[in-house]
């Protein structure tokens, strides 16, 4: 049930994508000669105008085929050529290559919106109290050489209390719990921690930083509740979820793409389709909600990875045109197809890649 579910996930933001590209170049007067769910080879197809509308055989994936967008001597000079992707002027082409990146951002936002409206267990720093019920502090992140990491905290453990001697404090606020740490002086406290249904109690011995008269247990935290918006602060909540992660994500792939550069990359939390449909059957057990905002989380790293100025990708089209625009003339179609041909083969190798690397964990 989960592969099922996680195909449907794919095609609808592989839709979306492509959809962004479809209308945006039909609105601009480009020939769309196919809009193609799946890579082929082909099930299906039929012709609607002047498009192809085809369903392939693999499913993850899909694409619009732009006329003039691979250039070739038809597009370049050929009898419908006005209506060639390369004629357009270059602000037309920047939309037209962005606008898939755009139609997925907006989905997220749109998926988050829906989700805060449903009821989602989330952050609640910015949100109003009264639209949030069950405030609790949740470990975010641990370092693993900390006081926190050594005693085996986790994150994503709820802080149900924390006990320093004969006192039992039930912290409401991340800024109460690290004043109890900073007070400490080094005592060791027992933090009350919960995860689903489990609880335990695990002894911690902050540690003083160097140079510094603070104490400090290793940990990141965050307020989280059930929150349940109404439509128009939901879509406000939304907006600003999926600008916070859309940075963040950002952030996470700039720093694998320095570490692949630098040969210091881990791989560990990236995931291939095989990983993403076993987290997609998870979200689904949690319910609907959390099952629309990981598709609109899903939905942002598509539309970051699309940014990337790689062959192939989007971001790698536009940064072509945007050197087309500095030196005032057409990059040479022999070596941009060439590219993109060659980009597209890299980015299905690093797919198998991580694909064997999900079914490795799963062994």
């Amino acid at each position: 049930m989960s592969i099922i579910i996680f195909l449907i996930i794919l095609a609808v933001l592989v839709l979306v994508h492509e959809f962004g590209h479809f209308i945006s170049a039909k609105k601009l007067g480009v020939r769309v000669d196919e809009f193609g769910l799946g890579f082929p080879p082909k099930i299906f197809s039929k012709k609607w105008g002047e498009t192809v509308y085809s369903i392939n055989a693999v499913p993850f994936g899909g694409f619009v085929k732009i006329f003039g967008e691979n250039p070739d001597d038809e597009s370049i000079q050929g009898p419908d050529s006005a209506r060639s992707f390369v004629h357009k002027p270059k602000w037309a082409q920047v939309l037209i290559l962005s606008s898939g990146v755009l139609m997925n951002i907006i989905l997220a936002w749109v998926f988050f919106s829906i989700s805060l409206m449903s009821g989602l267990t989330t952050g609640v720093s910015d949100i109003p109290a009264q639209y949030v019920e069950d405030r609790r502090v949740i470990i975010t992140s641990v370092l693993s050489e900390s006081p926190a990491g050594t005693a085996g905290i986790r994150a994503g453990e709820e802080i149900m209390a924390i006990v320093r001697g004969s006192e039992n404090v039930l912290p409401q606020t991340v800024e109460e719990v690290q004043n109890l740490v900073k007070e400490s002086q080094g005592t060791p406290l027992d933090f009350v921690l919960r995860e689903g249904a489990k609880e335990r109690t695990l002894s911690v011995t902050p540690l003083q930083k160097a140079d510094s008269d603070v104490y400090a247990v290793g940990i990141s935290m965050d307020i989280v509740g059930n929150v349940s918006l109404p439509i128009h602060t939901a879509f406000v909540e939304g907006a600003r979820l999926t600008f916070g992660l859309f940075v963040g994500i950002s952030s996470h792939i700039y720093n694998l793409l320095a570490g692949i550069v630098t040969g210091t990359a881990d791989f560990s939390g990236v995931a291939g389709p095989v990983g993403i449909a076993g987290l997609v059957g998870e979200a689904r057990e949690l319910g609907f909600a959390y099952l629309m905002s990981f598709t609109a989380f899903i939905s942002l790293n598509l539309a970051v990875l699309n940014l990337i100025p790689f062959p192939a990708l989007d971001g790698g089209r536009i940064f072509f045109v945007l050197i087309e625009a500095v030196i005032r003339r057409p990059i040479k179609p022999v070596i941009a197809n060439t590219l993109n041909v060659v980009g597209f083969g890299l980015l299905l190798v690093f797919m198998i890649f991580i694909t064997v690397k999900d079914v490795m964990k799963l062994l």
